[in-house]
C-alpha cells in the first residue's frame, strides 16, 4: 500500500484481532453526472477504466460498460493479473496507455501524490482533470448504467425504474456473504472466523439457488446490476475459491440453478470478452504467496460455460437489445 505517497510493502494489514479478514474501504468516491455543469459530467472520450481481468471488483464494471455498449465512449486498459511486492503493474505487451507508467500506484500519486492506502481496481480516471474520479466499483458500476445512457450503443436498464429499492437491497444482500464472503473464508486468520464465513457464504448460496428455481433474476424478471455483481463471484467460484479459498462444500456447478444462471449470464452478447479464466487462475494462484507458497497453478476444474441452460423455462429474460447477438 501507499503511505502518503510512499510505497510500503510491511503495513498491509488484512486481519483483526479475531482473525476476520478486513477489506479497506476506498477513498476516492466522487460522481460523474449526466449533467454538462456537473463537477465530472458524463461526457464521450473522457474518461478511462483501468482494471485487471482478474479481480471480481473491477470485472462488475467491466461487465457493465460491455452490456451497455460503452466501449468507445469509456476507454479501458489492464493491469497485469500477477500482483506481486509491487502491486498491481502494466507491462510491455499491455503498456499505461495514457502516461506510460509502470504501476498503478503511480497512477494514484498523480491524484494524490501523499495518498495513503491500498491500491486497487477498479479505477476510474478523468483524462481532462487527470485524477481519479472513484475507485469504488459498485459506485462506477452504477455512474456508467445510469449517467451515460446518452452515450450508450445498446438500450440496457441495469437499474430499471420500479426495481431500484430490490436492486439495492440485493446488492447489500450478497455483499457480506458472497462477494466478500469468500475472501473472509480466504483470507481468515483463525478456524473461527473461517468457519463463520464459510457457513454464511453456502446458507447464503443455498438461499439464492432456492430463489432461483423460480425466479430469472436475482431481483425479479429483468436483469439489473445485482446479476453482474453475483456474476462476477460465481464465474471465479469453481476455479479459484473452490480449492484456493477452501469454500469446498460444493462447487457452483453442483448447484442446478445457480450453475444455469451463471451460464446463461455468460451467454449475453458482451459478457464472454469479460471472461478471462487464464487471468483469474494466474492471479489468484500465484498472487497469494501466503496461501500457496510455491505459486503452483493447477490445470483444472473443466468447466465449461458455453453449454445449455434452463432459464428460458421462467418468465422474463435479458432485455431486447441482448438477445440479437453482438
Amino acid at each position: 500500500m501507499l503511505v502518503d505517497g510512499e510505497w510500503r510493502i510491511d503495513v498491509d494489514p488484512s486481519t483483526d484481532e479475531s482473525g476476520e479478514f478486513q477489506r479497506q474501504e476506498t477513498a476516492f468516491r466522487d460522481r460523474i453526472r449526466d449533467d454538462p455543469d456537473a463537477e465530472f459530467p458524463a461526457e464521450a472520450g473522457r474518461y478511462h477504466l483501468y482494471i485487471c481481468r482478474a479481480c471480481p471488483w473491477a470485472h462488475r464494471t467491466a461487465l457493465t460498460r460491455a452490456l451497455k455498449g460503452l466501449d468507445d465512449a469509456i476507454s479501458l486498459s489492464l493491469v497485469q493479473p500477477e500482483r506481486y511486492d509491487q502491486g498491481w503493474e502494466f507491462s510491455a505487451e499491455q503498456p499505461d496507455p495514457l502516461y506510460g507508467d509502470p504501476y498503478l500506484r503511480d497512477i494514484y500519486r498523480r491524484a494524490d501524490p501523499d495518498y495513503t492506502g491500498r491500491v486497487t481496481v477498479p479505477v476510474l480516471w478523468d483524462t481532462e482533470r487527470e485524477t481519479i474520479v472513484n475507485n469504488e466499483s459498485e459506485e462506477i458500476m452504477r455512474m456508467l448504467d445510469t449517467e451515460f445512457d446518452r452515450h450508450a450503443t445498446r438500450d440496457v436498464d441495469l437499474y430499471p425504474e420500479g426495481y431500484r429499492d430490490e436492486v439495492d437491497r440485493v446488492i447489500d444482500d450478497i455483499y457480506d456473504p458472497i462477494n466478500n464472503g469468500v475472501y473472509r473464508a480466504g483470507f481468515a486468520g483463525s478456524q473461527e472466523a473461517y468457519d463463520r464465513a464459510v457457513e454464511e457464504l453456502f446458507d447464503a448460496l443455498d438461499h439464492w439457488e432456492a430463489i432461483l428455481a423460480d425466479q430469472r433474476y436475482l431481483a425479479g424478471d429483468v436483469l439489473t446490476e445485482a446479476d453482474l455483481a453475483m456474476f462476477a463471484t460465481l464465474v471465479r467460484f469453481d476455479h479459484v475459491y473452490h480449492t484456493h479459498f477452501k469454500c469446498n462444500r460444493r462447487a457452483i456447478h453442483e448447484y442446478p440453478n445457480l450453475w444455469n444462471y451463471t451460464k446463461e449470464l455468460y451467454q449475453l452478447p458482451g459478457v464472454e470478452r469479460t471472461v478471462n479464466v487464464d487471468h483469474i487462475v494466474r492471479h489468484y494462484y500465484r498472487s497469494h504467496a501466503e496461501l500457496n507458497p510455491k505459486r503452483l497453478v493447477p490445470i483444472g476444474p473443466d468447466v465449461d460455460f458455453t453449454g445449455p441452460h434452463d432459464r428460458d423455462r421462467l418468465p422474463g429474460g435479458p432485455p431486447p437489445a441482448l438477445q440479437d447477438g453482438e
